[in-house]
């Protein structure tokens, strides 16, 4: 693998742990470097790190709390 791409993987940690992980990526690498931004984007979605992943994460943590509150409510109203 060309050492400028060997650079830009060890300069994000998650990216070559995603690598390591997706040995396609690395053999699709080697072919063509011009593929690293693909490679980031595939890790992103690998990761749940998009911005739909976030918005669905932070989605499912607001309806957690409002259940939570509903409960700890009716629990007040019985006492």
């Amino acid at each position: 693998m060309r050492k400028d791409v060997m650079d830009q993987l060890r300069s994000n940690k998650e990216l070559i742990e995603f690598v390591r992980t997706q040995p396609h990526w690395y053999r699709k690498l080697s072919r063509d470097p011009r593929d690293l931004h693909s490679a980031q984007i595939a890790a992103l979605h690998h990761f749940e790190k998009t911005i739909p992943h976030k918005v669905q994460k932070f989605s499912n943590n607001v309806q957690m709390a409002s259940m939570m509150m509903h409960m700890f409510s009716s629990m007040n109203s019985q006492s």
